[in-house]
């Protein structure tokens, strides 16, 4: 168990804590699931991307699976060997594929026929082919939030099934392009099988059309997007999500590619925050916290829901509406969650927060970003220190004099 009260006193509040023994039996879990098959679980930087995350990651031999140069940097930082990390992800500047390219990471992710363009003039350039996979989009719907569904013609993520085999024909034919791998990704917090496994069963059938034409793939890229328990959800099980997908490989040679990220890191963080007092307008009751939006934002953004302990409190709970000091009607926690009476320093755990967390987090309102803490068979150590108003100011002061 996890003394959040040690740790609030130890580090202070805002702050996030991450259990990395729960992080490795994730991974475990899902790597096993793919036994029998070779598979590269390339976790998501964009989930978690603290460097010591990354790291705990790679020593458990994660690849990467990255959306900006600045992720793929993190990646080589963690160890993580350039032959298991991805570059994904829509918009790449030319310096960004340049980059990549001379790093001679494991392939491209490209998401249109103007990226594949660019990529190979900018291979050209450096006179080396570079290894491509194209994301198809397969007009599946995730039955997920629409913020973080990725795979409709809606989205602004892939091309469809004719464009992506036009494209393997040029990149085939192309001297500077190598096409490895196929990728496709449907939506984040995926609960629902069904869909992912109509989605592999499409990807699959065009990987046996590109191999009837001549074109024979490697990489069978799944991306990641497998759901967690966040209140009551009814979750897929690794062994069920693996068996889905390897059903529709028949004949196929393929390493596996996953992308996992939420899975992994979501339920082994949790984000601390205390009590600074309680206020009621009317008959609404608040509880105004020193964690705020800028530091969680998921609940704004997505209204998500995350579990709630008060520690050490009991008696009589009523609604609640969780906030935090910065000046914005949206900064919130939790709306209308049942709360005991808090007190001044009293102690909230926000479970579920080891995803789309601190990254997500901002300086809003000049407010420095939280300290992160790793748990790791029974002992805390520090990840990364909590801002001061010196590291906020720090690109703009000497500009200012």
């Amino acid at each position: 168990m996890i003394d959040f009260k040690q740790l609030a006193e130890k580090y202070q509040t805002p702050l996030y804590v991450y259990d990395f023994d729960s992080m490795r039996t994730q991974y475990t879990s899902l790597k096993s699931a793919f036994k029998g098959r070779k598979s590269i679980l390339a976790y998501a930087v964009k989930a978690n991307s603290n460097l010591s995350v990354v790291k705990h990651f790679a020593q458990l031999g994660a690849g990467a699976d990255c959306v900006s140069i600045g992720e793929v940097r993190r990646a080589f930082l963690a160890g993580i060997p350039k032959y298991k990390i991805i570059f994904s992800g829509v918009g790449k500047r030319d310096d960004e594929i340049r980059e990549a390219l001379e790093r001679d990471i494991l392939y491209i992710n490209i998401e249109s026929e103007a990226e594949l363009a660019r990529v190979e003039m900018i291979a050209k350039e450096l006179d080396v082919q570079a290894r491509i996979s194209i994301r198809v989009n397969p007009n599946i719907d995730p039955k997920t939030h629409p913020y973080i569904s990725t795979g409709l013609h809606d989205n602004k993520f892939g091309v469809d099934l004719n464009t992506a085999k036009r494209l393997y024909i040029v990149a085939n034919n192309s001297e500077h392009l190598d096409p490895v791998g196929i990728h496709s990704h449907i939506g984040s917090q995926l609960t629902d099988i069904k869909p992912i496994r109509e989605a592999s069963e499409i990807v699959a059938d065009l990987v046996r059309s590109l191999s009837a034409v001549g074109i024979e793939l490697k990489f069978f890229d799944i991306g990641g997007g497998l759901g967690v328990r966040y209140d009551n959800e009814e979750t897929i099980d690794p062994y069920d999500y693996a068996q889905a997908i390897l059903s529709t490989l028949s004949g196929l040679e393929l390493t596996v590619i996953g992308e996992p990220g939420r899975y992994l890191s979501a339920n082994a963080g949790y984000f601390l925050t205390k009590v600074l007092y309680e206020k009621k307008n009317g008959d609404k009751r608040f509880v105004v916290v020193d964690g705020a939006m800028n530091d969680l934002l998921r609940p704004s953004l997505y209204n998500a829901y995350h579990k709630i302990d008060a520690l050490d409190k009991e008696g009589d709970e009523t609604p609640a509406d969780i906030v935090g000091p910065v000046c914005e009607s949206g900064d919130f926690l939790a709306k209308n969650y049942l709360l005991p009476k808090m007190e001044h320093n009293d102690l909230l755990v926000i479970h579920s927060a080891g995803a789309y967390g601190f990254g997500m987090g901002s300086n809003y309102n000049t407010r420095g970003r939280s300290a992160e803490v790793a748990v790791e068979n029974g002992q805390d150590r520090m990840i990364r220190r909590r801002e001061t108003f010196e590291d906020i100011i720090a690109l703009e002061k000497e500009f200012a004099e």
